[in-house]
């Protein structure tokens, strides 16, 4: 599984999960929220492109992301768009917590960030992939506080 780095580095996710432990390391009594989250968007007949985000956040002083693109055969619907930006995220999570276990002396948060909210049409589902992540033991934050999958993800689309 491979991801970008701003401005355009390729690294594995166990890399990934090296830069975050030197962020930490460069200010180690501060807090920092750790945050996936998965964007999409449909660009033919034929496809949907899918952009994830890692973003590390040291709170109060700035933070750096890292970004992979997922393409896949198009979905019928948006709830089926809206499934598979869960699952690409909740599967980043998994792989990722398991090197974060390792960060004992760290102050961090994990969250996973869903593109979903309670206004427009992704409203009636939002219960549905809110347990979806839940059920894996992370936490989740929807739109607007979702900042990792509408902002980070959002932009590499």
């Amino acid at each position: 599984m491979w991801f970008f780095s701003f401005p355009g580095k390729k690294l594995k996710i166990e890399e990934v999960a090296r830069e975050l432990f030197e962020f930490m390391k460069a200010s180690p009594s501060d807090h920092y929220n750790i945050v996936i989250g998965t964007d999409s968007e449909t660009h033919n007949a034929n496809y949907d492109e899918f952009v994830t985000a890692i973003v590390i956040h040291r709170v109060g002083k700035g933070g750096r992301y890292f970004w992979r693109k997922t393409l896949l055969r198009k979905n019928k619907t948006l709830r089926e768009r809206i499934y598979e930006e869960v699952d690409l995220s909740i599967e980043v999570a998994k792989i990722l917590i398991g090197y974060l276990k390792k960060a004992k002396n760290f102050d961090f948060s994990f969250e996973i960030h869903l593109d979903v909210g309670v206004n427009g049409p992704t409203g009636a589902m939002i219960q549905e992939v809110i347990g979806m992540v839940k059920g894996f033991g992370f936490e989740v934050k929807t739109k607007p506080e979702a900042y990792g999958a509408s902002n980070v993800a959002d932009r590499y689309l």
